[in-house]
Formats: C-alpha cells, structure tokens, sequence
C-alpha cells in the first residue's frame, strides 16, 4: 500500500485535472504516479512541461532505455515496471534489450553509450570521468545530447525518488530491481 495518498481521478485539485486528461488521452489511463504528482499542481505542471520538452529531444526507444537504466540503480520497482511496459509495448524495445537495459547496456552501439553513461552517471553522483564523457561522445553524441542524456536521466531520478519514498502501488505487470536482469 502506497504510503503517499494517490488519489483518485476526480479527487485531485482542479488544475491538476486538465493534465490528467492529456495523460488519459495519450496512455489511455492515468498511471498511480501521475495521480500521485498531480496532489500538487505546481509540481505536476512542471514534470508534464519538463517531459514534454525532453519528447523533443532524444528518440523515444533512447529515453525509455536510459529509464530503464535508472530505474534499476535507484532500486525503483514502479519505474521498472512502467518503463519495462513502456519499452516493450511503445517504444517496440524487445524484451532481451530491455534487459541489457537495466544492466546499463544496450545491443544499439550508440544507445548502449548513452544508457551506460546515464548509468554511471547516476551510480557516481555526476561525477564521472573525462574517459565517460569521451565514450559518449566517441559514439556520435553533441555536446547538447549529452546535457539531454542528463536531463532525461534527472527526470527519471525524480520519478524514482518519488515512488521509492511513497511506495507507490505498482499498476503495471510488476518488474523488481531485485530479480536478475
């Protein structure tokens, strides 16, 4: 049982409502999350406008790979889940590279450089080395690609953050870091 109050749909403030909707419209449900983030306005308007922003940027399976990525080093068992779904089912990842995925790997040379690196980025703190930043960039990632491999990786932290304190309940096909990747 989440330890956080996930409310239902049309128990959310009313401007969170129209954010819902479009949640709705695109996933054809509202994620436990979403609802979670939408018991604060101000914070869910800032992740949809964020998440939306970040859609521009790197492809979709890249994103979902570097989530994955994340979502296993902070131990997220919801975000496992729901990118796990995700991966396989919009962003048409196969489920052996799902799990390359969550080993910070990819089976793509140049996503597996940005998945690794988004991986260490997280397991070091930032603090990563000039070889790191040399690997990414080595597989034919900008300067501005690897500011968006650290923008969609932070989101990810934030949502992982987030349902580890509140122990989201998990509305996905349930995925654990702790089971072999």
């Amino acid at each position: 049982m989440s330890r956080l109050t996930v409310p239902a749909r049309d128990d959310v403030p009313e401007a969170s409502k129209p954010i819902l909707d479009a949640v709705h419209k695109q996933l054809g449900v509202v994620p436990n999350m979403f609802r979670l983030i939408a018991t604060s306005p101000a914070v869910l308007q800032g992740f949809a406008a964020n998440n939306g922003a970040l859609t521009k940027t790197l492809d979709l399976k890249t994103r979902e790979r570097i989530a994955l990525a994340v979502a296993q080093v902070n131990g997220c068992d919801y975000c496992l889940s729901a990118h796990s779904y995700l991966g396989l089912n919009l962003a048409k990842i196969s489920p052996e590279e799902v799990a390359l995925n969550r080993n910070g790997r990819s089976g793509d040379v140049k996503a597996d450089a940005a998945v690794h690196f988004a991986a260490e980025a997280v397991r070091a703190r930032g603090h990563v080395s000039g070889a790191d930043i040399a690997a990414v960039r080595d597989a034919g990632f900008s300067d501005a690609q690897i500011v968006e491999i650290i923008a969609v990786t932070a989101e990810n932290i934030f949502t992982n953050l987030l349902n580890v304190v509140a122990a989201t309940d998990i509305d996905f096909p349930v995925v654990q870091a702790a089971e072999a990747a």
